[in-house]
């Protein structure tokens, strides 16, 4: 990083700060803690980041190139509205599985103490950080301040590198999840289960990363 970006990422960072909601949060505006992520999932009662709500989080930590299955968070939360025959058939958590979860506010707390300052990897993670951030600003007055590493697009570049210049023209790279474990030659757990699928896209990701050299 040169100076003046050196320069630009303090003002932003103090930017941040200055408009941050409740200071004991500050922590997650330091400088991430070198080779350590977290991998992130969620699980909600539907795919309208508006309006559904979060049943489940399961978080798990990377350091360099081992996954802290000893460090993981598992929370599960009790939404207001109740949850839909058709969540459960994908999340199979009924309501009497969530009576006794969190509620959001107090699961977003012990989320952002787990996380930190160490950027979030997952799979299609833009849904699940747009989820947290409608529950999170409240909190902090902004949304999620980490970098987001996404497993499918990095499984994407990797791909695409490796393909004939004819067949780069036209790409076509299947980015399901499964077929991205399989590829990699990584093990599978049941998908749907907010802690499994952390720990899968930490596995991608560590696989990833060591396939293109660690970048």
């Amino acid at each position: 990083m040169n100076a003046a970006a050196a320069w630009w990422a303090r003002l932003r960072r103090q930017w941040k700060l200055y408009h941050l909601g409740e200071p004991e949060f500050a922590f997650m505006f330091e400088p991430p803690p070198p080779g350590e992520w977290v991998a992130l999932d969620c699980e909600t009662t539907g795919l309208n980041p508006r309006t559904d709500e979060i049943v489940s989080i399961g978080a798990v930590r990377i350091v360099g190139e081992r996954i802290l299955t000893s460090e993981r968070l598992e929370l599960l939360v009790r939404p207001e509205k109740g949850v839909t025959a058709d969540s459960v058939r994908i999340h199979r958590l009924r309501e009497r599985d969530l009576a006794g979860g969190l509620p959001l506010h107090e699961a977003m707390r012990q989320l952002m103490r787990f996380i930190g300052s160490r950027p979030l990897v997952g799979y299609y993670l833009e849904f699940d950080v747009a989820m947290l951030n409608r529950a999170v600003r409240p909190l902090l007055g902004m949304g999620l301040p980490q970098q987001r590493i996404e497993v499918s697009a990095m499984y994407y570049d990797y791909k695409f590198h490796r393909m004939p210049p004819l067949q780069q023209q036209n790409p076509e790279i299947d980015l399901r999840f499964d077929t991205l474990m399989r590829d990699l030659g990584l093990p599978q757990r049941d998908a749907h289960d907010a802690l499994n699928d952390a720990v899968m896209a930490a596995l991608a990701f560590v696989k990833l990363r060591r396939l293109c050299g660690g970048e």
